[in-house]
């Protein structure tokens, strides 16, 4: 009898024991995870993408159930497609994408089954759905966006309702709400019908607040801010802050310095930015990683900017004019920026024809940038007309 009730205690303790260290582990492996994730983000903004990837992939190996890891490298995958100068490398990045979206969302859907309240999975899985239908604009693959687009806002809903300290869900209701709103009008009608109406108001205020207290997204959500004060809302002291700290932190990744000689050249900092533009040309001819000579038309973009901006409209001319020589795919945010100031330069000539003619090819140039579409749209329909000084 006492040898049974020993056996018996012995079992209860080694129960004990077990359940204590499987709870320890739980939070344990949650905060690898994070940290893993959160490597793999920094890692990826600059623009160091072997070892983004390396730290992503560590963190599926880790828990190869969780959904956000695979949400976050089809997110690493999508950004690797949109800067990629190869078609190869496009391809390659878009399989990743569309492959790592699909794990996503069912692993899920596997566990919203198990627990419908689970708001980790739901907000994994607008992550990789928000990739795809990013990934779908580039393709116009109308019929994706649609299909993919059909539940994200009720997802959305409920990964906020389960945990209202996610900030992160914040910056991806805010890029919704914002840039719906900016939509052309049955585009926006499509839109509002399947996700959400957008609203500029509450998409800013959403944008702010992610910027402010994100967690993983929290990068993400300022560089967009910074774009969003910068190319719509007209705001570049807004935006400065912002851009020289996100080149503080990624000095590697030229993007954000492209962003700051933007800023700048718009807040009349044209010494600065022009040794900015300097810097990123001298960096460009010599080669040094990751600056590519495909990085020239976006280099000529700035310094047109910069000119147009000072009033010296015939050399700014000339640089937009060498953007457009570049009809590569990689170049279309720079071109399509690069027609819209050609068709403001001839409103400002007087050249009313020749300006509507820059703005409808302006529009027509496909993966164009959405702000620079925008102000093609709105000077087509009235005459550009500086600010006064």
């Amino acid at each position: 009898m006492k040898i049974k009730i020993s056996v018996l205690i012995l079992c209860s303790f080694l129960v004990i024991l077990f359940t204590v260290k499987d709870t320890k582990a739980a939070p344990l492996q949650n905060n690898q995870f994070h940290a893993y994730v959160k490597q793999g983000i920094d890692k990826a903004f600059n623009l160091e993408t072997a070892g983004a990837n390396e730290f992503l992939k560590k963190a599926v190996e880790l828990d190869p159930e969780n959904p956000a890891g695979y949400a976050y490298l089809a997110m690493f995958h999508l950004s690797s497609y949109e800067m990629s100068v190869e078609q190869n490398d496009r391809i390659k990045n878009q399989e990743a994408l569309l492959n790592y979206a699909k794990e996503a969302v069912a692993r899920g859907e596997k566990r919203i089954k198990n627990n419908p309240r689970d708001s980790q999975a739901y907000f994994a899985m607008s992550l990789a759905k928000i990739a795809k239908i990013q990934w779908a604009i580039h393709q116009k693959r109308y019929f994706i966006i649609a299909n993919e687009a059909s539940n994200i806002w009720d997802y959305l809903e409920k990964a906020k309702e389960g945990n209202t300290q996610n900030y992160d869900v914040r910056f991806l209701i805010g890029v919704l709400h914002y840039h719906i709103h900016h939509l052309p009008g049955f585009i926006r009608f499509l839109s509002s019908a399947f996700i959400v109406a957008g609203s500029h108001e509450k998409g800013l205020q959403e944008l702010e607040m992610a910027a402010q207290k994100g967690d993983l997204l929290k990068d993400l959500a300022q560089a967009e801010l910074t774009s969003v004060y910068l190319n719509f809302e007209k705001q570049p002291a807004k935006a400065l802050p912002l851009a020289r700290e996100l080149n503080k932190r990624f000095p590697n990744n030229y993007n954000f310095l492209f962003v700051l000689g933007n800023t700048l050249a718009d807040l009349h900092h044209y010494e600065e930015a022009s040794s900015i533009a300097q810097a990123i040309n001298k960096n460009i001819q010599s080669g040094i990683p990751p600056f590519i000579p495909q990085l020239q038309p976006r280099y000529n973009q700035l310094m047109g900017r910069i000119l147009f901006n000072q009033g010296e409209y015939d050399r700014a001319t000339e640089y937009f004019q060498a953007v457009l020589k570049d009809t590569s795919f990689y170049n279309a945010r720079s071109r399509v920026w690069a027609l819209v100031r050609m068709g403001m330069i001839n409103d400002i000539l007087k050249k009313r024809t020749q300006a509507q003619e820059y703005y409808l090819k302006a529009l027509e140039v496909e993966e164009g940038e959405g702000a620079a579409r925008v102000e093609a749209g709105k000077y087509l329909k009235k005459p550009y007309a500086p600010a006064s000084k």
